[in-house]
C-alpha cells in the first residue's frame, strides 16, 4: 500500500505544493490533474523517492516502485529483447514473452534500440515495468509519443496490473479506459510562495 500524508514538495528551490494526501490500496489507480508547471512530475519524482520532500511523510514498502519517466531508460545497442532480459535480470524477474506480446514488440524483438521509432522506443520504455514485478507504478505522462493503438494496448496493460493486484499513481491528461481510476486536481495545493526579501526564498529561481 502507498500512503502520502501532507506532502509538500519544491523544484529549484521554488515551492510548488504543499498538503498532499492521498493512500494507494491494491488494484486502485490514482491519475493526477492540473495545468503544466503545478508539480505533477515533481510530486511524482518525491514518491519514487528520486527527490527528498520539503514536509510530509511517504509510507510504502521498500522496492515496490517501478518508476517510468520522459526517458525511456534504453540502451541503443541492444535488441529489444535484449534491453526487457537487462532489465529482468536486474529485477530478479523471470521471462520477458508477456511484456513483448503485449505491448507489440515481439515483431520487433531482433531490433536495436537505436533503430525504433520513438513511439516504438516509447513501447519498449513502458514494457520495462512488466518486468520488473513491483507492485506500484509510478507514472509520468506515459503515452508521449504513442498513436491512439499503441494507448489502447498500455491501457490494457495497466487494466490487467491492477487486476493482479498491482497500483498504479499516473499524471496523464490522456484517457486510458480506466473507469476506476480516482482523479486528484492539484490545483487546490498550490504551495503559498513566501515574500521576496524574507530570507527564507531563494530569488536566483526568479
Amino acid at each position: 500500500m502507498l500512503k502520502v500524508h501532507d506532502l509538500a514538495c519544491a523544484r529549484g528551490g521554488l515551492p510548488l505544493l504543499e498538503g498532499v494526501s492521498f493512500a494507494l490500496a491494491p488494484g486502485q489507480a490514482l491519475v493526477l490533474r492540473g495545468p503544466n508547471g503545478c508539480g505533477k512530475t515533481t510530486l511524482l519524482r518525491c514518491v519514487a523517492g528520486l527527490q527528498p520532500a520539503l514536509a510530509g511523510e511517504i509510507s510504502v514498502a521498500p522496492d515496490a516502485i517501478a518508476y517510468a519517466a520522459h526517458a525511456d531508460g534504453l540502451k541503443s545497442t541492444l535488441t529489444v529483447a535484449e534491453n526487457l532480459e537487462f532489465w529482468a535480470a536486474i529485477y530478479g524477474t523471470a521471462g520477458i514473452a508477456q511484456a513483448l506480446e503485449q505491448m507489440n514488440l515481439r515483431a520487433l524483438r531482433a531490433r536495436a534500440a537505436q533503430h525504433l521509432s520513438a513511439g516504438q522506443k516509447r513501447r519498449l520504455g513502458l514494457a520495462r515495468l512488466m518486468v520488473t514485478g513491483r507492485p506500484i507504478w509510478v507514472l509520468d505522462e506515459p503515452t508521449v509519443s504513442l498513436d491512439h493503438a499503441s494507448v489502447a494496448l498500455f491501457g490494457d496493460v495497466v487494466r490487467g496490473h491492477l487486476a493482479g493486484g498491482g497500483m498504479a499513481l499516473m499524471a496523464t491528461h490522456i484517457d486510458l479506459g480506466l473507469p476506476e481510476a480516482e482523479i486528484l486536481d492539484l490545483a487546490p495545493f498550490k504551495a503559498r510562495l513566501p515574500e521576496p526579501g524574507s530570507g527564507t526564498f531563494d530569488e536566483a529561481f526568479l
